[in-house]
């Protein structure tokens, strides 16, 4: 397996660990509550989550019926430093680090411990396992073309000018090796500071299972995703917009 450099100044804004569940009607609501008083200290802020179901009814001869209705389907918790999110679902659980990342080990090994206090209250049979990483490379203008950083940077046909001031790319592969998908999105996002370009590379990948993934191998999956992940980002990047990162 192709070891990749580890950037001192990766352009990691944020990362997140999701984990699906089938979804059961005996969970309730309560059970996810009661993962707060295990994590509180580290995790004292604490909001509902909501989800939203719509209905619309035809009647012949009436005038359609639509319905809408709100549910708690879980919990968000945050940490005091507000860098690290904790979401207890009925459909799953994610944990987020936002800006500054550390390492992987500090993030997955924090994941990890947090997911069994959501594994004893759940008991959950997992369906999916995905790993999300958004990169936001801030760089120095001018620039003189994309391709100069991106290795599938957008195309301008020739006859036409050549100033790009917006772009959305979005891209699924599968990686046949571990039976799973990729998606890659790229954008320019708004130019706030007139002399930084930001480029946002969003790397998404996850592999399902309907018929159910164990504990064991949803973690060893994991480590094989961050590694379909690391090949994504460095194949995504010329070696000029590496060497911004070390």
């Amino acid at each position: 397996m192709k070891r990749y450099p580890v950037l001192s100044k990766a352009p990691i804004t944020e990362a997140l660990i999701d984990i699906r569940i089938k979804v059961r009607d005996d969970l309730k609501i309560e059970q996810l509550y009661s993962i707060y008083k295990f994590i509180s200290k580290e995790y004292p802020n604490k909001k509902e989550r909501y989800q939203w179901e719509g209905r619309l009814e035809f009647k012949k001869g009436e005038t359609p019926i639509s319905t809408a209705a709100e549910m708690i389907d879980g919990y968000v918790f945050i940490s005091t430093d507000e860098k690290q999110i904790c979401q207890a679902r009925l459909d799953g659980f994610t944990f987020n680090r936002l800006k500054p990342y550390e390492t992987w080990e500090c993030f997955r090994d924090e994941a990890y411990r947090l997911w069994h206090k959501y594994k004893e209250v759940t008991s959950p049979e997992i369906t999916r396992v995905a790993l999300r990483y958004i990169n936001k490379m801030e760089l120095s203008r001018p620039i003189r073309d994309f391709s100069d950083y991106l290795t599938a940077a957008p195309i301008v046909p020739a006859g036409l000018p050549q100033g790009v001031t917006s772009f959305l790319s979005r891209v699924i592969i599968h990686e046949p090796e571990i039976s799973a998908a990729g998606i890659i999105t790229q954008a320019l996002e708004q130019i706030v500071n007139p002399n930084i370009v930001p480029i946002i590379l969003d790397i998404d990948v996850f592999k399902q299972k309907s018929e159910g993934i164990s504990e064991e191998d949803a973690w060893q999956i994991l480590e094989k995703l961050r590694h379909f992940k690391n090949k994504i980002f460095f194949e995504s990047i010329t070696e000029k917009a590496k060497e911004l990162f070390l």
